[in-house]
Parts: structure tokens; sequence; C-alpha cells
């Protein structure tokens, strides 16, 4: 009897161990955590998917539970998730979990993402002395490999405050071995840029405070490559992407444990949060995922995320459109759209986008050094006013697009006339202005201006229903911190950003159907905080083809291509001057979302032939590159003389090969690209898309997956005839279609 006491004692307690360990799981990852009552909450596992039956050896077999959102105070001595002030002076937390649930969710298809179904695991944490709760929530999606994380921060007290001084969106801890990291900085013009290194004791910390955009000089998402160097197709990679729109910060500590440590959240500087008694606020969530197939698989597996429910309508193919700025600027005029519209619709583009220079009555937008907040028509430029564009746009068979820039004014503007406490400027202070020397930032904090903002939209698409894009830019960092509105200036960079997606809320709840871009001075606002309510971003103000290819591929580690507005524009380049090819230029915008920036009217009829071949066999490709899952075969960062990369359908069933000469020397000798992703067992048949010169050996040919992925096929550097090779100036280029047969 007592030995079977003893027997059945043993087995409750294992249990019950059992019983607090979280266990959530993806298609292919899981993620373990520790829930003891009474204790802190832990990280105990994340990586490939294991078996219920293995979590209870997971901590035998080397896992050392971690703190899953360490508060500073009771024997944290590193860097903390969460940092607080008590009423009274007091700066320490002890969080224990009083309970937690995990329950399936289903949240409905809105008419701008697909439905989800996924599992949501919910911890409570309290404070073992004060009235203080921290809820820490982890979301895992059970159509792709993405869990998110947040936390909802709940102060207990009835009257009395406590200051927030830092609350992150969540902790990783990292397994320590031989890790690299993968992030992504650069700056206007010249966003996107990827940098890798060693994880190495210390911290490594990446940051953004420009207040309004935040991507062009750093990026809120990494990605550690836990068995050494990086690799695109080999070794376990961990991804994570803060989905947040203001200054953050990301910070990886490695000090003398056997973890790294990973943070995520907003950033604290400039903006300790008084938390009212009873209120509760919410962190940005943080999206990871793990995987075995180097940093190529953890960027589809944000890509698939991404497209299914984190970009608006990421499941609709985008149009092809030609925008107007490089081709005119300012000087916009009926004619010169009309003659525009009939130019993109004969080369077999959808959409035609009307950018800066419409508006201004009283301070008419010549320039950049007025008018912003004056939305009315300027008739001395558009004299039959946009639903003329609108209709023009519709009788070539196209749709029709316009620029705003609705958070920002100038000082030279009616609305800052009427309104000068709207903008946001230490009231002690002269105006800090940016753009055109009189450009100033909206207070989104104000509920005022945030129904100033909404009405801008709302005005456009009820006046002219027809507009079927909107191209929405943010040209100026937040240069001032003030605000007339807010009471306390320390929540103002936070306030912002709520007002900010308050507005978009009402904006989507009305026109779920609209295209938005989020354009803020080129890729500054290339996050996943943004794009729940935009379909794409434009990756940079710099179109040149040659610095393209490297900005793409850096920002292809997170974002697909269905995001990545990619435009064929005119040389000299605007922005650096480069002279390159028009195949090559075509052959760059065509792996993302094509589009074109130039006046079409400059082109030779060549050049229109050349691009309106390109459109055409663009539209035949489309599904796969938008859709499909991408492979990049070999980075422009590896200084080989070339990049490549690739897309393939879901079925496999059709590919889309890109290749790009990257440097021109004489005696050159290129490597050859495997390919990726294919089924090994059919065979394709390879043609060349965007052609010049003769056909290449291996055009109508066929070949097996396995061939293409385990031998490549040769590119040749140049086209075959000289006087092509001459014209192509060493800009060698290559795009295949690959299909099944």
């Amino acid at each position: 009897m007592r030995r079977f006491f003893l027997s059945f004692l043993l087995l409750t307690m294992a249990a019950t161990l059992f019983a607090e360990n979280i266990h959530l799981t993806t298609p292919s990852t899981s993620l373990v955590l520790k829930a003891d009552e009474g204790g802190s909450l832990q990280y105990v596992y994340f990586g490939a998917r294991i078996q219920d039956t293995d979590v209870d050896g997971l901590e035998a077999s080397g896992w050392k539970p971690q703190d899953a959102y360490p508060a500073y105070g009771q024997g944290n001595i590193t860097l903390d998730a969460l940092a607080v002030t008590h009423p009274g002076g007091d700066m320490t937390l002890d969080l224990a979990v009083e309970s937690w649930t995990v329950r399936d969710i289903h949240e409905a298809a809105d008419g701008i993402h697909a439905a989800c179904d996924a599992t949501l695991a919910t911890i409570i944490l309290k404070d073992k002395v004060y009235p203080f709760t921290v809820k820490v929530f982890y979301k895992a999606f059970q159509d792709v490999d993405m869990i998110e994380t947040w936390t909802e921060i709940t102060n207990g007290e009835k009257k009395k405050s406590v200051l927030l001084r830092r609350f992150d969106s969540a902790c990783l801890p990292v397994r320590r071995g031989h890790v690299w990291a993968s992030h992504l900085t650069g700056t206007w013009a010249n966003e996107g840029q990827l940098v890798q290194e060693e994880l190495q004791p210390g911290i490594l910390k990446i940051e953004n405070k420009d207040g309004v955009r935040n991507s062009h000089t750093s990026h809120a998402e990494m990605m550690f490559s836990l068995d050494g160097r990086p690799s695109e197709t080999e070794g376990a990679v961990l991804g994570a992407a803060l989905c947040y729109s203001g200054d953050y910060h990301l910070e990886t500590v490695t000090n003398d444990t056997d973890y790294h440590r990973f943070f995520a959240g907003i950033s604290p500087d400039h903006s300790a949060y008084e938390l009212a008694g009873g209120e509760t606020f919410r962190t940005p969530e943080l999206a990871f995922t793990w995987s075995g197939e180097g940093l190529s698989g953890a960027s589809r597996n944000f890509h698939r995320w991404a497209r299914d429910h984190r970009i608006a309508h990421g499941d609709k193919e985008r149009k092809i459109l030609l925008n107007s700025w490089e081709g005119v600027y300012f000087n916009i005029n009926e004619p010169t759209m009309d003659k525009m519209m009939a130019d993109i619709a004969g080369m077999g583009g959808e959409l035609f986008v009307m950018d800066d220079g419409w508006f201004g009555v009283k301070y008419p937008r010549n320039i950049d050094n007025s008018s912003l907040g004056d939305w009315q028509v300027d008739t001395r430029k558009l004299p039959h006013g946009i639903q003329w564009l609108v209709d023009a746009a519709s009788g070539h068979k196209i749709s029709f697009g316009i620029w705003i820039e609705p958070e920002m004014t100038n000082s030279k503007s009616e609305l800052y006339e009427k309104h000068p406490e709207w903008v946001l400027n230490a009231p002690s202070r002269p105006l800090s202005q940016g753009r055109g020397g009189t450009q100033l930032v909206l207070d989104l904090g104000n509920p005022a201006v945030q129904d100033f903002v909404f009405g801008i939209v709302d005005d456009l698409l009820t006046d002219y229903p027809g507009i079927d894009y909107i191209k929405w830019d943010a040209n100026m960092p937040l240069q001032s911190h003030g605000s007339t509105y807010l009471k306390d200036q320390g929540k103002l960079l936070i306030e912002y950003h709520r007002g900010f997606a308050a507005v978009c809320d009402r904006i989507r709840a009305k026109y779920p159907e609209v295209t938005i871009q989020a354009c803020a001075s080129g890729g500054g606002r290339a996050n996943y905080g943004v794009l729940p309510w935009f379909d794409e971003f434009w990756v940079s103000d710099n179109t040149d083809a040659l610095q393209r290819i490297y900005m793409q591929w850096g920002t292809s580690y997170f974002f697909p291509a269905i995001a990545m507005a990619s435009h064929i524009s005119a040389v000299p380049n605007h922005t650096n001057r480069r002279v390159t090819p028009l195949k090559f230029r075509i052959d760059v915008a065509m792996s993302g979302r094509l589009g074109m920036e130039l006046q079409p009217k400059d082109m030779t009829e060549q050049e229109i032939a050349q691009c309106r071949k390109a459109i055409a066999e663009y539209k035949q490709i489309r599904p796969v590159v938008q859709l499909g899952d991408q492979y990049r075969l070999v980075s422009p960062y590896d200084r080989l003389g070339l990049a490549s990369l690739m897309y393939v359908s879901e079925k496999k069933d059709e590919a889309v090969f890109f290749w790009w000469k990257t440097d021109h020397y004489y005696d050159q000798h290129l490597p050859r690209v495997k390919m990726a992703g294919l089924d090994p067992d059919r065979r394709y048949t390879v043609t060349e898309l965007d052609r010049i010169g003769g056909p290449l050996s291996f055009e109508g040919k066929s070949f097996s997956g396995k061939y293409l992925m385990e031998n490549g096929l040769d590119i040749p550097a140049y086209p075959s005839a000289y006087a092509e090779q001459v014209a192509m100036q060493g800009y060698s280029s290559r795009v295949l279609r690959l299909t099944a047969e």
C-alpha cells in the first residue's frame, strides 16, 4: 500500500509539473513556457516542433528556463523588460504567476485581412506587494509559423499613478554559441542595408527616435543565426519583428550566462509613461519565428504571415502603375496628367498616381515650402478638378490614385494660419521647421487633429469615389518635443502613434477596399506597425536599379515582394545620377511590385515597346512574384559580382529566377547559381523574359527540379551580340520563367 501511495504521489507530482508547462505550436515550431503558480513566468524552449511527450524532458536535456518577462527590482541585475516607480518612490517589482489560460481563437476576415485561427495563451502575473498586474499574451498562428507576444500592464491603484520607466513587449532568450545577428540600417535614399555581426559580450542596441517614421536609419526587426555565420539556406534562425510605427529599441544583452537576451519594445527615452490608477497600457506585438532553413526560411515565414495576416489585402495582386513624381515633380497640369495616363495605359499599365503639387489656393503648391494642410484643388493647374482626372483615367481604362501628406502642414499655409496650436513644437521655443524650411508636424494626439486628418481622406474618397489608390507621405521627423493639447508631455511620442492608429482604423472601417501606400521620405515606414492599414510601402526615394538591388535585398529579409514598390525610372537617376540600361532597370523592378517613375513622353519608341513587352510578361509572373515563396540565392553583399533570387509558387508548378550582374571588370568569372524551392521530381521548361538579343542555349529546354537545384544554369554575363553588349554597359541581367510540364 505504501509503495502504491508513493507511486501515486510521484505520478501526481509529475502531472502537476507537466500541467504548469504551456506548449504552443505552429505548423513547424514549438514554444514551451513554464508557468508555476507563485513563480516567475519562464521561457523554456522555442524551436522545431516537438511532441507533447518531449516537453517533460526539455530541462533534463539541458534547456535552462529563463525569465520570460524580467522586471527590475528583486534579484534582477541584468537588463529588464519592465521597470516602474510606485507611488512613494519604490522602484521594485516582484511578479509571480497567478493563473493562465490557453484557448483556440478564430478571427473572422474583415475585408482587409484573411480569417485567422490561432491558439492564445494568457498568463497573469501579479506583484507580490502592490496592486500591479501584467498580462502576457502569446498568439500562435495555426496556418503559418509565427507567434506574436505582447503585454497589458495594469495599475491597480484606485487613485495613484505608477510611472512606467521601461515597458518592453517581450524578452526572448537565445542560447549562446556561435550566434550572429542580421539587421538593417541605412539613411534616406539608402535604406534597408544589411548588417551581419557576431554577438559579443556587451549590448547590441538598435533604436530609432524619428518620432514619426522609424525605418530610415534602422529597422525594428532582427534575425539570429544560431549555428554560426549566416546562411541563406542552412541552419537554425530565430527572427523577430516589433510591430510598431513609432520610436523603438531592440537590445541584445550578452553577459556571463549561457544566454543572450533579446529585448524589444517602445523606446522609453523621452516617453516615461504615467499610468493612472485603473489604467491599462498595451505594448505592441513582437512577432517571432524559427526556421531550420537558414535566413531565407525565416524570411518565407515572415512573408507568409504578412500576406495572410498583417498587410492590408495581402492576398490580392497589386496593379502596375505610373507615378508622376519623377516625371514632372510639382509641374502638375491637366494635359500632362492626361497624356501620362494615356501613355501608361498604352504600355499595359493599370493605374496612374498623381503625386505632389495638385493643391493649394491661397498658397499654390509649386515647391515644397507651402500649402500642406490646404487640400483644395489648385484650379489654375487643374481647372476641371479631380473628378475630371478620375474620369479621364476611366476613359483610358485604368484606375486613378492621388498623393497626400495628411499628418503635416507648412507655416506658409491657411491651415497653420487658422490653427497654429495644432502643430508639434515646444510652446516656449521658436518653430522647428523641416522640409522647405517651413514644414511642421501636426499633433495627432489631439482628437481635433485626428478628425481633421481623417477628414482629408474621407472628403477625397467621398467626393471622388473613383479614387482607387492613395500615396500617403510623411516627410518630416518630430524635431521639437511639445504639444499644446497634452498635459503630460512625456506621453507625446506614444499619443502621436495612438492617434495615427485611430485615424487609420476609421479610414479602413469606412474604406476597406482602397489601396494605400506608406511613403515616408521613401522607406521611412517599412514596418509591421503600419502595414495592417497599408498595402505596400515605398522602399526608397532612390530608384537607381543597382542600389535598389541592395536595398530590396535587405528589405526582403522581413517583407514580401507584394509590399515593396519597385519602379522603373529614367536615367541619369535623379538621386545618384547613375546611368543604367533600361533592361537592367526593368529586371530589378520586376522582382518587386512593378511600377514606373518617369515621363513616358521622353522615352523612345524602342523603349516604350520594351516596357510594353515587360509589363505584359510581368502580368504572367505577377502571381508568383507577389504571392509565391522567395529564395535568396546569391547575396550582393557577398561581393561575388552578382545577385540572384527566385520566387516559387505554392504548388511548385511555376517559378521566376532573377540574376543581376552587380560588378563590371575585365576577366570576371561569376559563380554558377544553384536554384532552390523546386519540386525535384518535376521538369521545368525555361523561358527568358525581357530578352534582348538571341535566345540563350537553354531557351525552351526542360530540366528536372533536382538538376536545377543541384547544378543551376550557366548564365552568360553579356548578351550574345557585341552591339547589345556595349548597349548594356556591363549591366547584364536575366529573368527566367520556369514552368512545370
